[in-house]
């Protein structure tokens, strides 16, 4: 439909344009068969007295008629530049809209290779076969012949392409990337649960140090205070074994 309604605004345009060069034309050729007929006394001269400054210029509508068709005849001169200007700018316009349905036409086709439609392999019949195909699609049957033959000639020679990243090689490549996502993933999350361990056992290492250094502190200040004890109690013990012996009382002994 947005094709149909730019086609019928381009025609209106153009017959605005024609009709619009006709009447210039037409006025320009009047002007100057007035102006040439006048000069021959074949018609009158255009009469429009002038005034300026208090000087009346009596022959300024002859003046104007000459200038007018001077005016005109120059924009008729300059018409055929202007119209092949406007070719040119439509010739581009439609090649633009041309290719354009060729590049749709092409990502039809395209897709429809890698999904595996077609399977004729001879050139004429493939080319022939992706014709039929983007004749009977919905959106493409209003296109030129020529541009479903040429969208299906690029669909034809592009059908290595086609070949290589079908969507069955490709659902497989991704299948393929998502496990080894999933596999990266979890090989994160093992790493992360390894840290966790690592960090909670070193966390317990250092504690139980810090328990064992308090407990032998401990220990040494038991044994030193034990020992001061034993000699009191007249105890002591032997450098190696560490087995306790009775001193005698000094006392006693004098």
């Amino acid at each position: 439909m947005g094709r149909k309604k730019t086609s019928y605004l381009e025609l209106a345009g153009i017959l605005a344009q024609m009709t619009a060069t006709a009447l210039l034309a037409g006025l320009a050729i009047a002007v100057l068969i007035w102006t040439v007929g006048a000069a021959f006394g074949l018609t009158p001269w255009l009469e429009m007295p002038l005034v300026l400054g208090g000087t009346e210029y009596p022959q300024a509508g002859v003046v104007l008629q000459i200038i007018l068709a001077v005016f005109l005849m120059a924009l008729l001169a300059y018409l055929p530049s202007a119209f092949r200007v406007l070719k040119l700018e439509r010739s581009h316009r439609d090649f633009s809209v041309c290719m354009s349905d060729v590049v749709d036409a092409y990502t039809v086709s395209h897709r429809a290779d890698r999904a595996g439609t077609f399977t004729l392999s001879s050139e004429f019949d493939a080319v022939k076969e992706r014709i039929a195909y983007l004749r009977r699609h919905p959106d493409l049957g209003n296109l030129e012949p020529d541009v479903l033959e040429t969208a299906a000639e690029m669909s034809y020679a592009s059908r290595e392409l086609a070949a290589v990243y079908s969507d069955e090689n490709v659902a497989r490549a991704q299948k393929f990337l998502h496990q080894r996502q999933q596999e990266i993933d979890t090989f994160n999350s093992r790493i992360e649960h390894a840290k966790a361990s690592m960090h909670e056992l070193r966390r317990w290492v250092d504690q139980v140090e810090v328990e064992e250094s308090v407990m032998q502190s401990q220990l040494s200040m038991m044994e030193s205070e034990f020992g001061d004890m034993l000699e009191k109690l007249g105890f002591s013990r032997t450098a190696k074994g560490g087995n306790l012996y009775h001193m005698p009382n000094a006392t006693a002994a004098e």
